[in-house]
């Protein structure tokens, strides 16, 4: 009997998803995984996305354009076009930190009047191997409940925005979403619907891991999918954002933001501290533990290579279960 490979939807932004996304991007070209959706933060104000999403109120670009050059093929046009996609202005005008793709993306939204259609142009353009979804249709805010900001360390601050809640000295206590129900992508709604696995991480945990979480309609289709979840770990807490978290800390934030989706797996590399303190807290959510070498050595950035082998050995559940339902 043949079995149909997985449908994928990994969430998330920033190079955590573009990470994810290239080990996937290996597995849809040796046709391990049928199909790769990226549904994709859009809450950010900084930088050349902040700057357009000002000036022309659209979705900050940024993320989405660095999930759509991480689904490039690895032939001479996909990586051309990728790094014509990360190409970023230097000089002291207007366009000074300005990303090409970026000003492209807009320039379609507004050629086209339609966000979805305008980035399926894009993967068409580039050679794309996968689709890259909003996880909504209107810009948005991120606020967080801070402690640790104020005289009295008990006391809660809001913090709003992408830029100030990732550099925050304050320990995040929660975020939310502002407005607190965006509309979403339907196209995401319905890949959602349609996955095998879902990937979770890795990522900026407050700022592009749990905001696609915090969008209702997404929260309601990932709780209600048929698809498993699988979380991937960060390799280090990140300064101001997660500072003193641990990867039990990670996963205990994240049951605490969306404690209706099931995790069905939690992907950590072996060489993490922590891992007794995880092994506990994924047990408490009945989700399982694979530890699998996934960093490049001596850094804490995820490998495409050794995170595709592992997402390999996760996805292969699919095959095996298709195979004793036969």
């Amino acid at each position: 009997m043949t079995t149909r490979n997985p449908k994928v939807v990994a969430f998330g932004g920033g190079h955590g998803l573009h990470a994810s996304l290239s080990a996937l991007r290996l597995l849809e070209e040796s046709k391990e995984v049928a199909d790769i959706t990226a549904v994709v933060t859009v809450a950010d104000n900084g930088g050349s996305s902040g700057r357009l999403r000002k000036e022309f109120d659209v979705l900050p670009p940024g993320d989405l354009r660095m999930a759509l050059a991480a689904l490039c093929g690895r032939s001479n046009w996909g990586e051309t076009w990728a790094s014509v996609l990360q190409h970023r202005f230097a000089g002291s005008g207007e366009l000074n930190g300005h990303n090409l793709g970026n000003l492209l993306i807009v320039g379609l939204w507004e050629q086209l009047g339609d966000h979805v259609q305008a980035l399926d142009w894009v993967g068409r353009l580039l050679g794309a191997r996968g689709r890259v979804l909003p996880m909504a249709l209107v810009p948005m805010d991120l606020v967080a409940d801070v402690h640790g900001l104020a005289e009295d360390p008990k006391a809660t601050t809001e913090v709003r925005g992408q830029v100030a809640i990732a550099t925050t000295s304050g320990v995040i206590d929660s975020i939310r979403l502002v407005p607190e129900d965006p509309p979403a992508a339907p196209e995401a709604v319905q890949a959602i619907a349609d996955a095998d696995w879902i990937v979770l991480g890795p990522g900026s945990w407050y700022t592009s891991v749990l905001p696609n979480l915090m969008v209702p309609a997404l929260r309601e289709a990932l709780a209600t999918t048929s698809a498993k979840v699988v979380v991937v770990m960060n390799l280090d807490e990140q300064a101001g954002e997660t500072q003193g978290l641990g990867p039990a800390e990670h996963l205990a934030v994240l049951v605490q933001h969306a404690p209706e989706i099931p995790i069905h797996t939690v992907l950590v590399d072996p060489e993490m501290d922590g891992l007794s303190d995880l092994r506990q807290t994924a047990a408490a959510c009945d989700a399982r533990l694979l530890e699998h070498v996934v960093a490049v050595p001596g850094t804490a950035r995820h490998d495409p290579e050794t995170l595709s082998k592992a997402f390999a050995a996760i996805f292969a559940e699919t095959g095996a279960q298709q195979a004793a339902r036969a």
